[in-house]
Parts: structure tokens; sequence; C-alpha cells
């Protein structure tokens, strides 16, 4: 069984005429309404990969019986959520320009519930966004602890970083994040991935860097065209960590995650594109050979 940790929400993807800068203005061309939330999405496409995973996340009073439930319910998510009855749902409003570049504002709703509530002790887990000092108390607990700081980082303090680097097996983040923490931390990113057994970035359509063991491995980008960036690393680690946890290696692992994440931006939305098990499949072998062959799972 994967857990993983952090927000389930409602997102508003917006195609903007440009990205403005203070006090100015952009057309809004396009708006989406979709299933979200970085651990929700994770979860889904762990489900849909054939995957057992629980979630743990919380949702406002509006959540129950709607839509999004009766579809992790089909999926069979073990949802344990936090449940804050007099909120809403967190919502997230994206933005994105003709560039790929994006915007995000968002709304914590419920999930603020991750300040107060008690941690649990996972054996696997993948802690995304999610309230700092929660994904402390679970990285601390953890048997295998996966972290991606996500969107939330500027919530993250030197101390907050360095206790789950401490603690955990895999950092997982896109250059954007890797610079923030290096920020945060006052070290190098040679420095920032030395502190942890295994570390991902993410380079959008340009690929992927895994370091593990002293080694840097580039993977190559799944070229497809691009619809919508939104969710294509959210869909990366549902892919590298269903196969992950199968004890396929980390290297098969992160190209699993390529190809999952390449389905996710052909389409508008977090969760529309995600793939199964033989579809992913099928993908992987057209454009990286035949499918690799696994070890004893590690969930």
């Amino acid at each position: 069984m994967i857990s993983v940790v952090g927000h389930t929400a409602v997102d508003h993807i917006c195609r903007v005429s440009h990205l403005p800068g203070p006090n100015a203005s952009a057309s809004i061309l396009e708006r989406t309404i979709a299933f979200g939330g970085g651990a929700a999405n994770i979860a889904v496409g762990i489900a849909l990969l054939g995957g057992k995973v629980s979630l743990i996340s919380a949702v406002g009073g509006d959540f129950a019986g709607s839509a999004y439930d009766s579809r992790m319910k089909e999926l069979d998510i073990d949802q344990r959520f936090f449940v804050a009855s007099e909120k809403h749902t967190a919502t997230a409003f994206m933005f994105t320009g003709p560039e790929g570049d994006q915007i995000t504002y968002f709304e914590w709703g419920a999930s603020c519930l991750f300040e107060t509530e008690k941690a649990p002790s996972l054996p696997f887990v993948h802690m995304a966004t999610a309230d700092p000092g929660f994904n402390v108390q679970v990285a601390k607990q953890a048997g295998f602890a996966s972290f991606d700081p996500g969107q939330d980082l500027h919530r993250y303090t030197a101390e907050h970083l360095k206790v789950i680097l401490d603690s955990i097996d895999l950092l997982i983040a896109n250059h954007h994040e890797y610079a923030g923490m290096c920020t945060t931390l006052g070290i190098t990113q040679k420095e920032l991935v030395s502190r942890v057994p295994m570390a991902i970035e993410t380079r959008g359509g340009e690929g992927a860097f895994l370091y593990e063991k002293g080694e840097e491995n580039f993977i190559s980008p799944v070229k497809v065209p691009c619809v919508d960036p939104t969710g294509a690393g959210d869909a990366f680690r549902a892919g590298f960590l269903t196969a992950y946890a199968a004890g396929y290696s980390s290297e098969d692992a992160c190209r699993i995650g390529a190809v999952t994440a390449s389905f996710v931006v052909e389409t508008c939305g977090c969760q529309t594109g995600l793939p199964d098990w033989q579809t992913m499949v099928r993908r992987y072998e057209e454009k990286f050979g035949l499918f690799p062959s696994h070890g004893p799972g590690r969930a």
C-alpha cells in the first residue's frame, strides 16, 4: 500500500493572454474546472495504474457525495480524510501563459486542518503539498518516505527542510523548487542532493535527472503535443511511485513516471488524461523499447 499525504482540491485552470505584472491585467482565454490537489492527483494516478493507495487529506463539507468523492470511491482509493464541515475543500486557481509559464494561487480551505491533526505512522508514504509541521511528523515516523515540497515550498523554514531531509529516502521536485530549497537552506544543489539517498529533479519537457549513490542519470522526456502542463509533475510522481513500490529499479521507475506524465499534458486537467497500466506500457515500448522486468515489491 502506498500512502499519499497532502491536498485534495478543486482546480480552476485558466489559459491567459499573458502573465501580467503587479497592477496590470490579462485576458482569460479559456477556463476549465477539474479535480485536483497534488496529493489527490498522485493518488488517482496510482489507482489508475493498478496500485493500492490510501490518501491522507482534508476536505470540506462540500466533498461528501460530490462527483469527486464518487470518483475516488470508484477507484477504490482508501480515503483517510480530516473533515472541516464548516469550510469548503481547497481550491487552486492556475493561470498559464502562452509560453507555458504558470502562476498559481491556492486557497487552503479545509486543508487548514493539517495544522492541528495528528500525523499517522506509515510504512511507505509520499508527502506532497501539505502543512510543513504535519509533513515533518510524517517523515520522522515513516518507513520509506518520499517528499515533494511543491507549491507550498514558501511555507517551509530551513529547520523544517533539515528535519525532513534527514528523515526521507527520496526527494522529488522540479528545478524551480530545487532552487527555492537551496536558497532557504543556503546550500548548493549538489550539497542538497547529497543529503538524501535518492533525488529526482524534473524539468518539464526537458526530461529529468536521477541522483543516486553519487551518480547522475538523465531521464529522456517523452515528447507529445502539449495542451496544458498542469499536473504533469504529479503524474510523474504517480508513475514513479507505483513502479518503484512494485519493485522496478529507480531508473526504470523514472521512465515510467515520464511516460505517465506525457498523457496528462495532452489534455486540460491534472487527472483527465491519466492512463491505466497497459496504456502506459504501450507508450513506454514505443518510446523506450522493451518494457523492463522488476524485483520484489517495496510496498
